[in-house]
């Protein structure tokens, strides 16, 4: 276990204090166990459709891979490509 210190505003101070009291145990426990449910939860937090607000905004510039749901494969290894070839430095001679 780590040992670290918060600061914490008067009011909830006094409220996990209470709340210590009332379960018979140091305010350090109720402070790990309120700490525990809030990583725990944001961790576990079920996806909804708002997290996916991304799908379906696109669509294929290239006829031959519609409908890209089903060429998805194609159409994002012929966007890497074409993005690697952009990145390509330019040779030319001299």
């Amino acid at each position: 276990m780590r040992r670290t210190q918060v600061q914490l505003e008067e009011h909830i101070y006094r409220l996990a204090r209470q709340k210590a009291y009332e379960n018979g145990v140091s305010l350090s426990a109720v402070v790990r166990e309120a700490l525990a449910q809030y990583v725990i939860v944001e961790q576990q937090k079920p996806l909804t459709l708002d997290d996916f607000g991304f799908v379906g905004i696109g669509r294929s510039k290239d006829d031959d891979l519609s409908p890209v749901s089903e060429n998805h494969d194609e159409a994002l290894a012929r966007a890497l490509e074409e993005e690697l070839a952009e990145k390509r430095p330019q040779v030319t001679e001299a």
